[in-house]
């Protein structure tokens, strides 16, 4: 299976028909379809590293200030046990805690909603732990690894830009100049393949403090940067910046 970076931007773009989500749609048509999928979303962001291993997770509505319409929106997708306790066995120097209170926040569902409608492929989510450096998100990625050779699609969901204090909401909203700058860094960087750049992107400079002023929304990155294998390489198969100040870049490995 890929590995998916997926730029999820607001989350009314789970009801939403625009070019985001028409790109994640065709993203979608352009891959086998998984057995199973492990999502590591920015909104999970805590202490430790746990896993959903609940049989029927819920959809957790993470958010404020939104039309009711997107509060009543359901992704009633299965969980899978099972494979989370194969990522605890894959993930035993990590003490990973089996989880069975999260379920799926709005940086799954609100991709999942267009991917599988139907909500029938299985999802469990892998928490990001704040204690973990950016090399060992990568590390950790590594081990995730043979999961995609079992049917285990990897979808990491943020923004590489996310920059909320900046953002326009205005209808003409206009990229910032350091925003475009970081997202062709990143896409430069990940068509390089250049693993040390990505997990070191103070070195990319101001553009850099602007784009991630917290690391959340870019870290899920590194989880996936982990899990190639030797020789594979990555395409970008949308980008843009919404709002001004959020980057939509998907990336896919695989």
């Amino acid at each position: 299976m890929p590995v998916i970076f997926i730029g999820h931007g607001s989350p009314m773009n789970a009801l939403r028909n625009n070019r985001w989500t028409q790109n994640w749609r065709q993203i979608a048509r352009d891959m086998p379809r998984p057995r199973a999928i492990l999502a590591v979303s920015a909104h999970w962001y805590v202490g430790e590293t746990a896993v959903t291993a609940m049989a029927s997770p819920r959809t957790i509505h993470d958010f404020g200030g939104f039309p009711p319409e997107l509060y009543a929106a359901r992704y009633p997708a299965p969980g899978e046990p099972a494979l989370a306790a194969q990522v605890c066995d894959l993930l035993a120097d990590y003490a990973v805690r089996l989880d069975l209170e999260w379920g799926l926040d709005h940086g799954s569902w609100s991709i999942l909603m267009h991917w599988y409608p139907n909500a029938d492929v299985p999802v469990i989510q892998l928490s990001i732990d704040v204690g973990l450096t950016a090399r060992a998100c990568y590390e950790l990625g590594v081990r995730l690894r043979p999961l995609r050779d079992a049917g285990v699609l990897l979808l990491g969901s943020g923004n590489v830009v996310h920059n909320l204090r900046e953002i326009d909401w205005s209808d003409r909203a206009v990229a910032r100049p350091w925003a475009l700058e970081f997202e062709q860094l990143v896409s430069d960087a990940l068509l390089l393949g250049d693993v040390a750049a990505l997990t070191n992107v103070a070195d990319f400079g101001a553009a850099a403090r602007r784009s991630v002023p917290t690391p959340e929304h870019y870290l899920p990155l590194l989880y996936l940067l982990g899990a190639a294998h030797p020789g594979e390489v990555w395409s970008i198969p949308a980008r843009g910046i919404d709002m001004g100040s959020i980057s939509m870049l998907c990336a896919r490995l695989g």
